[in-house]
C-alpha cells in the first residue's frame, strides 16, 4: 500500500500569505490564508515593502493553524515546499527563509516549486490532469500558454510581449476609478454593458501563440482621455464589455489554435483571471466543440494565489526527486522554459 504524503505547503510571492497541508496531491487537508488587500487599494497596486511586512507578521500563525486544522504535527508531514519564484523577492524570501527553517527544525525534505506550477497543479482539485495536457495561464503578471507532454514537464509555447491580461484589468479599472483590484468589478460592468466600442485585438491573426494587451489598454485609457478632454460622456459598462470581449477573443483564438495543433488530453485554465465569468463561459463554449478534450477550470476560489495549490505542485515535484537544500534563495525571475530553448 502507498504511504500517504502529507505536504505543508508555503505561498508568499506577492500579497497574500498562504499555508496549506495537502493530501497525496489533490485533496485539501487545510488552507489558511491571510490577504493584504485592503492595506495595498490605498496604494492602487501591491507595495513590496509593505506585503512583507505582512508576510513577517502572519507566516508562523499561518503554520500554526494549518497543523491544528489537519490535527496533524510536524512529524506526520512528508515534505515541507515553497514557491521559490516568480514574484516579489522581499515576499518571496518570507516564505523560503519559513519554509527552510520549518524543514531543516523537523529533518523534512524541502521541495521548491515554481508559482505557476502551482497554478496549473491545482486542476488536479477537481479531477486528475491526463497527459499531454495544456494550460492557459492568465493572472495578473503572467499570461502563457504552456503545454505539458508529461507530468512535471512545463514548455511555454506562447507568452505575452507585453501587459499581462490581469495587468490590462487593473490599469484600466484604474483610469476608471474603480479599486484595487479591478478584475471582478470590471467583469460584473461587462455583463451590465453592451460591446458597443471598437478595440483592439493584437495579433489575433498572427498564426503564433503570443499574446500583447497594452495596445488594448492604450486605447480604452486613450478613448476614455479623448473623451474627457471634449466634454463627452463615456458608459463605463460599455467600456467594460467592449475590453473584456476584445482580452477573451484574443485568449480563446489563441488557446483554439493551440489545442488544434497540439494534441492534448486535458486543457486546463487556471491564474486569477480564470475566475472571470465571461473567460471561463466563452472557454466552456469553444470546449464544446472538442468532447474529447477533458475541460479542467480550476475552481474560483482556488484561482487566486494560495498555497493549497503550491502543495499539489509540490507534491508532484517531490515524487519526481526535487529536493531543495538550505542554500535556496529566491528566486524572482523564475520561469518556465520555453519551446524554442
Amino acid at each position: 500500500m502507498t504511504k500517504t504524503r502529507y505536504i505543508m505547503a508555503f505561498e508568499s510571492s506577492a500579497d497574500e500569505t498562504s499555508v496549506a497541508i495537502v493530501k497525496n496531491g489533490d485533496e485539501i487537508v487545510s488552507l489558511e490564508t491571510a490577504t493584504q488587500i485592503k492595506s495595498h487599494q490605498r496604494f492602487g497596486g501591491i507595495v513590496p515593502e509593505v506585503a512583507s511586512r505582512h508576510h513577517i507578521e502572519q507566516v508562523t500563525i499561518l503554520a500554526d493553524a494549518a497543523l491544528e486544522d489537519a490535527h496533524l504535527t510536524y512529524s506526520d508531514l512528508t515534505a515541507i515546499g515553497v514557491t521559490q519564484g516568480p514574484g516579489l523577492v522581499g515576499a518571496l524570501l518570507i516564505g523560503v527563509t519559513a519554509a527552510k527553517t520549518i524543514a531543516w527544525a523537523h529533518q523534512l525534505p524541502l521541495v521548491p516549486v515554481l508559482h505557476l506550477a502551482g497554478h496549473i497543479s491545482a486542476a488536479n482539485f477537481v479531477s486528475p490532469i491526463q497527459y499531454p495536457a495544456l494550460a492557459l495561464m492568465v493572472s495578473g503578471g503572467h499570461t502563457e500558454l504552456v503545454l505539458m507532454r508529461e507530468e512535471y514537464d512545463y514548455v511555454v509555447i506562447g507568452d505575452t510581449r507585453d501587459d499581462a491580461a490581469g495587468e490590462s484589468y487593473d490599469k484600466v479599472g484604474r483610469t476608471m476609478g474603480l479599486k484595487y483590484p479591478a478584475g471582478k468589478t470590471l467583469d460584473d460592468m461587462a455583463h451590465l454593458g453592451q460591446p458597443n466600442y471598437k478595440l483592439p485585438r493584437a495579433l489575433i491573426d498572427d498564426g503564433a501563440y503570443d499574446f500583447s494587451f497594452s495596445g488594448l489598454k492604450s486605447a480604452v485609457i486613450n478613448l476614455m482621455h479623448n473623451a474627457d478632454q471634449r466634454g463627452e460622456t463615456v458608459d463605463h459598462n460599455d467600456l467594460a464589455a467592449s475590453f473584456q470581449q476584445a482580452v477573451i477573443e484574443v485568449l480563446v483564438s489563441k488557446t483554439a489554435q493551440a489545442l488544434d495543433n497540439y494534441p492534448v488530453k486535458s486543457f486546463i485554465v487556471a491564474g486569477g483571471v480564470a475566475a472571470n465569468k465571461g473567460l471561463r463561459d466563452a472557454l466552456t463554449k469553444m470546449m464544446a466543440a472538442r468532447p474529447d478534450i477533458a475541460f479542467i477550470p480550476v475552481p474560483i476560489k482556488l484561482a487566486g494565489d494560495n498555497a493549497a495549490m503550491i502543495g499539489a505542485a509540490v507534491d508532484i515535484a517531490y515524487r519526481h526527486g526535487m529536493r531543495g537544500d538550505w542554500a535556496l534563495n529566491a528566486d524572482p525571475a523564475l520561469e518556465f522554459e520555453y519551446e524554442d530553448e
